[in-house]
């Protein structure tokens, strides 16, 4: 009896060991700090976003009457809001401008530029209906539903109503800036309706980069008889005097983008280290030139991903674009890319402040 025992004994303690062993064979190994990421959804989440989230945090848990009583509650939003009101523009006539800048075979630029404000039209009656509605709530002359309310804590607080957002392009700023931001947007498309397409484009202005960014590579298509699926953008930084004071024969100028992680030499022309304690840098104008793919210029560079926001992740849209992630765009560099890489180098369209 005692014999069996010890057989059973050593059998379990055969299974436990083979059981370990599979375990121990079948854990995920930890991944390594310096893996490279897909550059579409290579996120970041660095200490100033999670200090903006925690504090976010401790906003939904204070009252509004421990930070001055429902009246002042009410008399700061509708302060706000008239404020926001008084600066916001009219709407654009976009039937005005499509007769001024009809449908071109050649020039895909006229049907961009009638979506774009067709986008910006929407988000302008929104932000005026709703600020419209929540002035006459605080007052008490309508009815304050959930939705105004919401509305209203987030103009309290300095943030941007979600409700805006639902028909807004992406950003992660506060009210004040954001309100600054569709303002400056819609002059640039204000001043391209009344002076004619610029020599530089302002990349960042555009609600759906990727519709803008087609429209350059389908003019360059139809203009050389190419299917537009042999075509990409191939990129030229023009970081010297008076390289965009005329538009280029192909392709576009285009600026307003950051570099973050990294800096823009232009003494060396190529990407460099950034100074101390400095995490975002302009990059110089940048020409976006429409090549056959075959007929790419080949220089040593870093394949870099431009995303709308620093938050770098997003949801595929309706149109199966990113709604963050737009392109990769290559920058000389003498360094390997994996250098860039590891410091989660990027282009942003639109910083946070």
């Amino acid at each position: 009896m005692e014999g069996r025992g010890r057989e059973r004994g050593n059998e379990g303690g055969r299974r436990e060991g083979a059981n370990e062993g599979r375990a121990n064979h079948t854990q995920p190994r930890p991944t390594a700090p310096n893996t490279i990421l897909n550059p579409q959804t290579r996120t970041r989440t660095p200490p100033a976003q999670e200090t903006n989230l925690l504090l976010d945090s401790l906003m939904l848990t204070q009252s509004r009457e421990a930070s001055g009583g429902a009246a002042s509650f009410e008399a700061t939003v509708g302060e706000v809001a008239g404020e926001v009101l008084e600066r916001l523009p009219p709407n654009f006539d976009i039937e005005a401008v499509e007769r001024r800048y009809p449908q071109d075979y050649y020039n895909s630029m006229n049907t961009v530029l009638a979506q774009e404000l067709g986008r910006f039209n929407t988000l302008l009656s929104v932000v005026r209906s709703s600020l419209q509605n929540l002035g006459k709530a605080v007052k008490g002359l309508a009815l304050m539903s959930a939705e105004l309310d919401g509305i209203g804590r987030a103009l309290y607080d300095g943030k941007v109503p979600a409700a805006w957002l639902k028909k807004s392009f992406p950003s992660l700023k506060p009210l004040g800036a954001y309100v600054k931001e569709v303002l400056e947007r819609v002059a640039f498309f204000q001043s391209w309706v009344e002076d004619g397409a610029p020599t530089v484009y302002w990349i960042s202005g555009f609600f759906f980069t990727q519709a803008f960014l087609t429209g350059a590579k389908q003019n360059y298509a139809r203009k050389c008889r190419i299917p537009i699926d042999h075509i990409d953008f191939d990129f030229e930084v023009r970081d010297g005097a008076g390289d965009v004071d005329a538009p280029p024969e192909d392709g576009v100028y285009c600026a307003g983008l950051f570099l973050e992680g990294c800096r823009w030499s232009s003494d060396l022309h190529e990407l460099d280290e950034s100074e101390p304690k400095v995490l975002f840098t302009p990059l110089p104008p940048i020409w976006m030139v429409p090549r056959e793919i075959a007929k790419f210029s080949s220089f040593p560079h870093y394949l870099c991903p431009m995303y709308k926001t620093t938050e770098r992740r997003g949801v595929l849209s309706t149109t199966g674009h990113s709604t963050n992630f737009v392109l990769d765009v290559k920058l000389a560099s003498s360094k390997d890319p994996a250098h860039w890489t590891k410091r989660g180098v990027a282009l942003i369209t639109s910083l946070n402040d």
